[in-house]
Order: C-alpha cells, then sequence, then structure tokens
C-alpha cells in the first residue's frame, strides 16, 4: 500500500496578516488537499523564526494594515529573506496577497515617506498613492489553459506596485484596478510564486489557481503534478456570480 502523501504548508504570520478572511486561502488548500485523500500539516511561523524553507511544500503570507506591515518587515527581510528567496528559486510554490505580495518585493514606500525593506523575492517595488483603489476585481490569466481563465476578487489598497523584468503579471485587469491602476496588469508570477491584491479570500472562489499552486507543490515533491478532480460546481457558481456582480458595479 503506497504511502500517503502528506504537504507540508507554511502560514507566514497568522497573528498580523489575516486581514479581510485571507485565512480562508489556508482553509481552502487544506480542504482540498483532505478531499483528495492526501494529508497536510500546517505549519504557522512567527517573528523571529528561521524555518527551513526548503523542507516546505508550499507558502501562504496574507494581509495587512500598515501597523502591521512595519512590524514585520524588518523579521521579513532580514531573518527570512535568505531562506525564502532560495527556495521560491528552487520551485517552492507561494501566495501571497495585498500586504504579504508588497513586502515580498523590493521595497515599500509609504505615505510618509519611510521606505519598508523587502524580502526581495519577487522583482517589484511598491509606493503608497493618495487614492484607495477598492471594490471587485475580475482579471483574465495565462498561468492555465482550462476554463475559467479568469480570477475574481476583492481589492482594497492604496499602493501602486509596479513590477521589473523579473515578473510577470497574473492577469490583465478587466474589471478594477489592479496593480497600479495605469499599465492594467493585476498581481505578479515568479517561478510557481503568486502575489496578488485579491482578498475575498481569493482560493474559494478561484479553485483552479488553489489547484494550480498545489499541483506545483506536488510537482516538486513527488515529480508529477496530477490532481484528482473534484466537483467545484458550487465554487464555480461563485465564481461566476462574483463576475457578474463586478460587472454590474462598473455599470
Amino acid at each position: 500500500m503506497a504511502a500517503l502523501v502528506t504537504l507540508r504548508l507554511g502560514y507566514l504570520y497568522p497573528d498580523l496578516l489575516n486581514l479581510y478572511g485571507d485565512r480562508g486561502n489556508i482553509l481552502t488548500l487544506v480542504r482540498r488537499i483532505r478531499w483528495r485523500g492526501l494529508d497536510v500539516v500546517v505549519r504557522e511561523i512567527g517573528l523571529g523564526e528561521r524555518p527551513d524553507f526548503a523542507e516546505l511544500d508550499l507558502v501562504f503570507i496574507g494581509g495587512g494594515q500598515d501597523r502591521e506591515q512595519a512590524l514585520i518587515a524588518e523579521d521579513l527581510a532580514g531573518v527570512k529573506a535568505d531562506g525564502l528567496r532560495a527556495a521560491v528559486e528552487a520551485g517552492l510554490p507561494l501566495l501571497a496577497v495585498c500586504g504579504g505580495y508588497q513586502l515580498l518585493g523590493r521595497f515599500y514606500r509609504t505615505g510618509d515617506g519611510r521606505e519598508l525593506p523587502g524580502a526581495g523575492v519577487l522583482d517589484l517595488w511598491t509606493e503608497a498613492g493618495k487614492r484607495r483603489m477598492i471594490g471587485n476585481v475580475v482579471i483574465e490569466t495565462d498561468l492555465w489553459m482550462e476554463e475559467p481563465r479568469t480570477i475574481v476578487g476583492f481589492e482594497n489598497h492604496s499602493g501602486r506596485t509596479f513590477l521589473g523584468p523579473g515578473c510577470r503579471p497574473l492577469g490583465r485587469v478587466r474589471v478594477g484596478g489592479g496593480n497600479n491602476g495605469r499599465d492594467g496588469g493585476e498581481g505578479a508570477v515568479h517561478r510557481s510564486a503568486v502575489g496578488t491584491y485579491l482578498h475575498g479570500p481569493v482560493l474559494p472562489k478561484n479553485p483552479r489557481l488553489a489547484d494550480w499552486l498545489l499541483e506545483r507543490a506536488l510537482e516538486r515533491r513527488r515529480g508529477t503534478a496530477g490532481l484528482a478532480p473534484l466537483d467545484d460546481a458550487v465554487e464555480v457558481a461563485a465564481h461566476h456570480a462574483a463576475i457578474e456582480r463586478a460587472r454590474a458595479t462598473r455599470r
């Protein structure tokens, strides 16, 4: 009898970065792993800890207010950055949302001119803007070929994020502001690492994105990305309802 595969999921700063229900992304990943007869262990990683990221199969970091970002910025950039950056370059899948997304870049320049250090995992930088971008978002992605190739969520941020040549956008904005409200991009992708401004939380209404991350984790662990199909009728219905609501609010 084959041994049960156990995926190791790292959750960065769960006590500080859990804005707009971002913990729901962890719950979604855990459920979708276990529904397929696999197992998962979630390791919560806080300030001052220096984990071996190479031993993890997938990492998540959520969003927070400026106060929480300031608390973790030096820890992330000084304590965890080298190990996390090396693991991502070696193929570690990662999902970063909003504040966590910003702090994985080169730096975040606040409205009062302070510059919070970034971890340098993603080739991007963020500057505070004067107007918040708030509302429902729909983007089109080329991260996979199967339908739906849309990602939906909710954004609420004043940061303006700009990508360097080391990243490509997660998708093109069809409704909403996206990274900066100018260039039409939302989020960032580098190797198997994904950053996005989309809350909601983002994964329950976007099961294809959740499975893309899990496929990368399994591929890295056992050399194959195969996932048993799930009945996602409810999730897909929620996805399409979110698209209709976003389009209605735009009108």
